[in-house]
């Protein structure tokens, strides 16, 4: 809480006189002390209303790498949503991501994005008729309905992707055709109607930012990209499946099975 003007101490006085001082230097130095001040005068519009679905075993990247993307779009409220409120366990049982709301709590979205997960997150994901019909739901209200890595198995379970083309994990990708009839795109995010599918984690990060641009323009999304420093240049030639040894497939699933709790 902030100290009133009367009760602030020296030390919070010179913090703020501080990170002011600084703020306008930056500015002066780049040029742009004019348009941010003609920003910060203009009033924020309400921007779009995302919620993100967390189950037990999603995987951490799948819903984290599009929801800090998507929290820097101008007055975007992105939300945390699970079947309860409260601590939600990834795929590795190491860590947990707070869910704000309850699925009970949220009637409709703009944005709807469901993360992908490992064998056992999925598969419970996809039995899970409450949270099928939930997804549903929001669908018949969002803008957009999105999905990262297997979080298109889930999508067509829900029956949203039935003719549709879409993309996945690529060692998910003959599970979405051979089962829910879906035609597999190898692409890093697929758009079909208002939806959008992602490949495996880390492609959410490409998506959101296409998405960004749909929702607020180019210019917008290219800053947003710069202001993440988002230039991916991996050490290694290997993050395509369409590209790997057999042998590095195995290796990759292999990991994945071992590490996930």
């Amino acid at each position: 809480m902030t100290n009133p003007p009367s009760q602030q101490t020296p030390s919070t006085t010179r913090r703020t006189l501080l990170r002011t001082t600084a703020a306008g230097v930056v500015l002066a130095s780049t040029g742009l002390a004019g348009s941010a001040a003609a920003h910060a005068a203009s009033p924020v519009r309400p921007g779009p209303r995302i919620g993100i679905l967390l189950y037990d075993g999603f995987s951490v990247l799948d819903a984290t790498g599009p929801a800090e993307v998507l929290s820097r779009l101008p007055g975007a409220d992105v939300t945390m949503v699970a079947q309860r409120r409260g601590p939600v366990t990834t795929d590795t049982g190491d860590l947990r991501v707070m869910a704000e709301r309850s699925i009970a709590d949220v009637k409709d979205l703009d944005v709807l994005l469901v993360p992908g997960a490992g064998n056992r997150g999925t598969t419970s994901a996809i039995a899970n008729q409450r949270l099928l019909e939930w997804i549903r739901r929001m669908h018949r209200r969002t803008q957009w309905t999105t999905s990262v890595c297997t979080g298109s198995l889930v999508l067509a379970a829900a029956g949203l992707l039935e003719g549709r083309k879409a993309t996945t994990y690529w060692a998910s990708a003959p599970y979405l055709e051979s089962v829910y009839g879906v035609t597999y795109l190898p692409e890093r995010y697929v758009r079909s109607g208002k939806i959008i599918t992602a490949a495996g984690v880390s492609a959410g990060l490409d998506m959101a930012l296409h998405l960004s641009a749909l929702l607020a323009g180019d210019n917008t999304a290219r800053a947003i990209q710069l202001a993440l420093e988002y230039d991916p240049q991996p050490p290694f030639d290997s993050g395509n499946a369409a590209t790997a040894e057999p042998w590095l497939k195995e290796l990759a699933l292999d990991l994945l099975a071992r590490s996930q709790n």
